[in-house]
């Protein structure tokens, strides 16, 4: 699924309920609500209204905002494992740091057009992420992509010599994080940035990996 199909179906409105698609329907309201009035006015009850169901109803899925923010999450991180698929599935070299910052590219690329799914994946204080098997399980696969190819990278001797490894995938995961997180919390301005956001954090991105790359 493209990033533009991710941002159209995280801002269309929630399909009507039918049976069979409850969970759905009250996940499409709750981005809605978000989108519209911010994190802060979710709740089962006004979720089950705006997807048009009685209040009771999302009680035998949710049984508390914490378990329906959760379910966000869960649709939030799978649109991302996707895009990062999608953006390592259009490299076609063999250098896997360039493999690496194309997968920075894709989350990047993903954050700044999904923001509200955005939003609920990156605070942990709005889901209960260790309860979920498929975000660990989509968390760990992106993480361990990460470790592979930075390792490939350092056996082929791409990697600057005397990097500490596990240091050098946290900062790179703090980089893109936090890049992503100031674009879209609108502080690129304050940093003088003429390019568009997206441009901005992508060059960022390159200038990382030209200081770790072997000279």
């Amino acid at each position: 699924m493209t990033d533009i199909q991710n941002h159209s179906h995280a801002n269309a409105e929630p399909k009507p309920y039918h049976h069979g698609n409850l969970v759905e329907a009250l996940v499409s309201a709750t981005v809605a609500i978000i989108a519209e009035r911010g994190v802060e006015h979710v709740s089962v009850r006004e979720a089950a209204k705006r997807a048009g169901v009685s209040p009771a109803a999302p009680f035998r899925h949710f049984k508390t905002k914490t378990a329906l923010m959760t379910a966000v999450a869960e649709q939030a991180m799978s649109r991302l494992k996707s895009a990062v698929s999608d953006a390592l599935a259009e490299h076609t070299g063999q250098d896997p740091l360039e493999a690496f910052e194309a997968i920075g590219r894709g989350y990047l690329r993903w954050a700044l057009s999904n923001t509200t799914h955005f939003e609920i994946i990156s605070s942990r204080t709005l889901i209960d992420f260790n309860s979920s098997e498929s975000l660990r399980r989509d968390n760990e696969e992106i993480r361990l992509l990460m470790i592979d190819l930075l390792g490939r990278a350092q056996e082929s001797g791409l990697l600057r010599e005397g990097l500490d490894f596990d240091h050098l995938v946290l900062g790179a995961r703090a980089l893109v994080y936090g890049l992503a997180r100031m674009a879209v919390d609108g502080h690129m301005p304050e940093w003088h940035q003429t390019k568009s956001p997206i441009n901005a954090v992508q060059l960022s991105m390159g200038l990382y990996i030209s200081q770790i790359r072997a000279r």
